[in-house]
Protein backbone atom coordinates (compact mmCIF):
# COMPACT_ATOMS: atom_id res chain seq x y z
CA UNK A 1 0.00 0.00 0.00
CA UNK A 2 1.21 3.46 -0.88
CA UNK A 3 1.61 6.14 1.77
CA UNK A 4 0.79 9.74 0.81
CA UNK A 5 1.66 13.10 2.34
CA UNK A 6 -0.61 16.05 1.52
CA UNK A 7 0.98 19.44 2.25
CA UNK A 8 -1.19 22.53 1.82
CA UNK A 9 -1.97 25.46 4.07
CA UNK A 10 -5.65 25.37 3.05
CA UNK A 11 -7.65 22.74 4.93
CA UNK A 12 -10.23 22.51 2.13
CA UNK A 13 -7.49 21.68 -0.38
CA UNK A 14 -6.15 18.91 1.89
CA UNK A 15 -9.63 17.49 2.42
CA UNK A 16 -10.31 17.49 -1.34
CA UNK A 17 -7.19 15.46 -2.08
CA UNK A 18 -7.91 13.06 0.79
CA UNK A 19 -11.44 12.54 -0.56
CA UNK A 20 -10.13 11.81 -4.07
CA UNK A 21 -7.66 9.29 -2.63
CA UNK A 22 -10.22 7.55 -0.45
CA UNK A 23 -11.41 4.95 -2.96
CA UNK A 24 -7.99 4.17 -4.47
CA UNK A 25 -7.25 0.55 -3.59
CA UNK A 26 -3.46 0.97 -3.59
CA UNK A 27 -3.50 4.02 -1.26
CA UNK A 28 -3.00 3.30 2.42
CA UNK A 29 -2.25 5.95 5.03
CA UNK A 30 -2.61 9.63 4.15
CA UNK A 31 -0.70 12.18 6.25
CA UNK A 32 -1.05 15.96 6.35
CA UNK A 33 1.08 19.07 6.81
CA UNK A 34 -0.39 22.54 6.85
CA UNK A 35 2.74 24.62 6.33
CA UNK A 36 6.21 24.31 4.88
CA UNK A 37 7.91 23.93 8.23
CA UNK A 38 5.95 20.78 9.07
CA UNK A 39 6.65 18.93 5.84
CA UNK A 40 10.19 17.76 6.56
CA UNK A 41 9.30 16.50 10.03
CA UNK A 42 6.23 14.61 8.79
CA UNK A 43 8.22 13.21 5.88
CA UNK A 44 10.98 11.89 8.13
CA UNK A 45 8.57 10.14 10.48
CA UNK A 46 6.15 8.70 7.88
CA UNK A 47 8.37 8.04 4.79
CA UNK A 48 5.56 8.61 2.25
CA UNK A 49 5.73 7.22 -1.29
CA UNK A 50 3.98 10.21 -2.89
CA UNK A 51 3.94 13.85 -1.74
CA UNK A 52 1.40 16.46 -2.83
CA UNK A 53 3.11 19.83 -2.34
CA UNK A 54 1.46 23.22 -2.54
CA UNK A 55 3.80 25.80 -4.10
CA UNK A 56 2.75 28.76 -1.95
CA UNK A 57 2.90 27.88 1.75
CA UNK A 58 3.99 29.68 4.92
CA UNK A 59 7.47 28.78 6.11
CA UNK A 60 8.93 27.18 2.99
CA UNK A 61 7.69 26.99 -0.59
CA UNK A 62 7.06 23.71 -2.34
CA UNK A 63 10.15 24.21 -4.50
CA UNK A 64 12.37 24.85 -1.47
CA UNK A 65 11.03 21.73 0.21
CA UNK A 66 11.54 19.63 -2.91
CA UNK A 67 15.21 20.58 -2.93
CA UNK A 68 15.57 19.25 0.62
CA UNK A 69 13.68 16.00 0.08
CA UNK A 70 15.53 12.98 -1.37
CA UNK A 71 16.00 13.21 -5.16
CA UNK A 72 13.94 10.08 -5.77
CA UNK A 73 10.89 11.50 -3.96
CA UNK A 74 7.77 11.34 -6.14
CA UNK A 75 6.19 14.78 -5.91
CA UNK A 76 3.03 16.28 -7.40
CA UNK A 77 3.07 20.06 -7.12
CA UNK A 78 -0.13 22.06 -6.71
CA UNK A 79 -0.29 25.70 -7.74
CA UNK A 80 -3.00 28.30 -8.22
CA UNK A 81 -1.42 30.78 -10.58
CA UNK A 82 2.33 30.37 -11.01
CA UNK A 83 2.74 30.09 -14.80
CA UNK A 84 6.51 30.11 -14.39
CA UNK A 85 6.34 26.99 -12.25
CA UNK A 86 3.99 25.26 -14.69
CA UNK A 87 6.38 25.91 -17.59
CA UNK A 88 9.33 24.60 -15.59
CA UNK A 89 7.44 21.46 -14.56
CA UNK A 90 6.34 20.75 -18.14
CA UNK A 91 9.87 21.16 -19.45
CA UNK A 92 11.17 18.71 -16.87
CA UNK A 93 8.23 16.26 -17.14
CA UNK A 94 7.35 16.77 -13.48
CA UNK A 95 3.81 16.26 -12.22
CA UNK A 96 1.70 19.25 -11.21
CA UNK A 97 -1.91 20.21 -10.57
CA UNK A 98 -3.22 23.64 -11.52
CA UNK A 99 -5.82 24.78 -9.00
CA UNK A 100 -8.76 24.42 -9.24
CA UNK A 101 -8.36 20.96 -10.74
CA UNK A 102 -11.01 18.42 -11.67
CA UNK A 103 -11.10 14.69 -10.89
CA UNK A 104 -9.69 13.63 -14.26
CA UNK A 105 -6.62 15.85 -13.94
CA UNK A 106 -6.04 14.70 -10.38
CA UNK A 107 -6.13 11.02 -11.29
CA UNK A 108 -3.94 11.64 -14.35
CA UNK A 109 -1.31 13.21 -12.08
CA UNK A 110 -1.67 10.35 -9.59
CA UNK A 111 -1.17 7.77 -12.37
CA UNK A 112 2.00 9.57 -13.49
CA UNK A 113 3.24 9.36 -9.90
CA UNK A 114 2.56 5.61 -9.85
CA UNK A 115 4.59 5.19 -13.04
CA UNK A 116 7.44 7.21 -11.55
CA UNK A 117 7.48 4.92 -8.52
CA UNK A 118 7.67 1.92 -10.79
CA UNK A 119 10.46 3.43 -12.86
CA UNK A 120 12.53 4.84 -10.01
CA UNK A 121 12.91 8.18 -11.83
CA UNK A 122 14.68 10.98 -9.96
CA UNK A 123 14.42 14.73 -10.54
CA UNK A 124 16.79 17.61 -9.95
CA UNK A 125 14.47 20.06 -8.22
CA UNK A 126 17.30 22.53 -7.71
CA UNK A 127 17.46 23.03 -11.47
CA UNK A 128 13.68 23.42 -11.61
CA UNK A 129 13.85 26.10 -8.92
CA UNK A 130 16.64 27.90 -10.77
CA UNK A 131 14.62 27.87 -13.98
CA UNK A 132 11.56 29.28 -12.21
CA UNK A 133 13.67 32.03 -10.63
CA UNK A 134 15.18 32.83 -14.03
CA UNK A 135 11.70 33.15 -15.56
CA UNK A 136 10.55 35.41 -12.72
CA UNK A 137 13.64 37.61 -13.09
CA UNK A 138 13.17 37.86 -16.86
CA UNK A 139 9.49 38.77 -16.43
CA UNK A 140 10.49 41.83 -14.39
CA UNK A 141 12.80 43.17 -17.11
CA UNK A 142 11.52 45.39 -19.95
CA UNK A 143 13.41 43.29 -22.50
CA UNK A 144 14.74 39.73 -22.45
CA UNK A 145 18.40 38.93 -21.86
CA UNK A 146 17.78 35.21 -22.48
CA UNK A 147 15.26 33.10 -24.36
CA UNK A 148 13.95 29.84 -22.88
CA UNK A 149 13.94 27.41 -25.80
CA UNK A 150 12.19 24.04 -25.51
CA UNK A 151 13.87 21.10 -27.22
CA UNK A 152 12.67 17.48 -27.04
CA UNK A 153 13.77 16.19 -23.64
CA UNK A 154 15.62 19.35 -22.59
CA UNK A 155 15.59 23.13 -22.38
CA UNK A 156 18.10 25.72 -23.56
CA UNK A 157 18.74 29.21 -22.25
CA UNK A 158 19.88 31.26 -25.25
CA UNK A 159 21.68 34.53 -24.52
CA UNK A 160 20.20 37.38 -26.55
CA UNK A 161 23.75 38.71 -27.03
CA UNK A 162 24.43 35.64 -29.21
CA UNK A 163 21.56 36.36 -31.63
CA UNK A 164 22.57 37.51 -35.12
CA UNK A 165 19.10 37.55 -36.68
CA UNK A 166 15.76 35.75 -36.42
CA UNK A 167 13.68 34.33 -39.27
CA UNK A 168 10.00 33.63 -38.70
CA UNK A 169 7.97 30.70 -39.98
CA UNK A 170 4.38 30.68 -38.73
CA UNK A 171 4.32 29.95 -35.01
CA UNK A 172 8.05 29.19 -35.01
CA UNK A 173 11.16 31.34 -35.16
CA UNK A 174 14.55 30.22 -36.40
CA UNK A 175 17.06 31.97 -34.13
CA UNK A 176 20.41 32.37 -35.91
CA UNK A 177 23.33 32.61 -33.50
CA UNK A 178 26.90 33.84 -33.96
CA UNK A 179 28.76 30.80 -32.64
CA UNK A 180 26.42 27.80 -32.93
CA UNK A 181 23.80 26.33 -35.22
CA UNK A 182 20.35 27.99 -35.54
CA UNK A 183 17.82 27.16 -32.85
CA UNK A 184 14.15 26.51 -33.60
CA UNK A 185 11.98 28.36 -31.06
CA UNK A 186 8.21 27.90 -30.73
CA UNK A 187 7.20 31.57 -30.62
CA UNK A 188 5.93 34.04 -33.18
CA UNK A 189 8.14 36.79 -34.58
CA UNK A 190 5.74 39.44 -33.30
CA UNK A 191 6.01 38.08 -29.77
CA UNK A 192 9.81 38.05 -29.97
CA UNK A 193 9.89 41.56 -31.40
CA UNK A 194 8.11 42.81 -28.27
CA UNK A 195 10.62 41.01 -26.03
CA UNK A 196 13.78 42.40 -27.67
CA UNK A 197 15.32 45.83 -27.15
CA UNK A 198 14.42 48.00 -30.20
CA UNK A 199 17.73 49.84 -29.81
CA UNK A 200 19.48 46.56 -30.57
CA UNK A 201 17.10 44.73 -32.94
CA UNK A 202 15.03 45.96 -35.90
CA UNK A 203 12.25 44.15 -37.74
CA UNK A 204 13.05 44.62 -41.44
CA UNK A 205 10.49 42.23 -42.91
CA UNK A 206 7.36 40.41 -41.79
CA UNK A 207 9.57 37.32 -41.38
CA UNK A 208 12.88 38.84 -40.24
CA UNK A 209 14.36 40.59 -37.20
CA UNK A 210 18.02 41.60 -37.38
CA UNK A 211 20.62 42.87 -34.93
CA UNK A 212 21.49 46.40 -36.03
CA UNK A 213 25.20 45.99 -35.35
CA UNK A 214 25.28 42.89 -37.59
CA UNK A 215 24.51 44.90 -40.74
CA UNK A 216 27.47 45.76 -42.97
CA UNK A 217 25.79 46.98 -46.17
CA UNK A 218 22.45 47.97 -47.73
CA UNK A 219 21.77 47.58 -51.44
CA UNK A 220 18.72 49.07 -53.11
CA UNK A 221 16.82 46.84 -55.54
CA UNK A 222 14.75 47.74 -58.60
CA UNK A 223 11.51 46.61 -56.96
CA UNK A 224 11.96 49.04 -54.05
CA UNK A 225 13.25 46.50 -51.55
CA UNK A 226 16.73 46.56 -50.02
CA UNK A 227 19.18 43.72 -49.66
CA UNK A 228 20.59 43.76 -46.15
CA UNK A 229 24.09 42.26 -46.09
CA UNK A 230 25.27 40.99 -42.73
CA UNK A 231 28.85 40.85 -41.48
CA UNK A 232 28.42 37.07 -41.24
CA UNK A 233 27.75 36.90 -45.00
CA UNK A 234 23.98 36.31 -45.08
CA UNK A 235 21.72 38.42 -47.33
CA UNK A 236 18.34 39.44 -45.93
CA UNK A 237 15.54 41.59 -47.33
CA UNK A 238 14.24 44.91 -46.04
CA UNK A 239 10.77 45.13 -47.58
CA UNK A 240 9.26 48.27 -49.10
CA UNK A 241 6.67 48.46 -46.32
CA UNK A 242 9.52 48.69 -43.81
CA UNK A 243 11.42 51.54 -45.49
CA UNK A 244 10.71 53.65 -42.42
CA UNK A 245 13.12 51.33 -40.54
CA UNK A 246 16.10 52.50 -42.61
CA UNK A 247 16.96 55.34 -40.22
CA UNK A 248 16.74 52.94 -37.26
CA UNK A 249 18.91 50.40 -39.03
CA UNK A 250 21.61 52.94 -39.92
CA UNK A 251 21.42 55.10 -36.80
CA UNK A 252 23.70 54.95 -33.77
CA UNK A 253 20.95 54.67 -31.15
Amino acid sequence: MLKVLVADDESLARETIKLLLKDQKDIGEVFEAEDGNQVLDVFKTTKPDIVFLDIQMPGKTGIELAEELPNDTVIIFATAYDQFAITAFELNAIGYLLKPFDDDKFYAALNRARKELAGNRSSDFKKVGQLIQHMVDEQDKPYKSRLVVKDPGRIRLVDVEQINYIAGAGNYAEVHLFETKPVLHRETLTSLENQLDPKVFVRIHRSTIVRRSSVSELRSNENGDYTVVLKSGENLTLSRRNKSKLDELLGDS
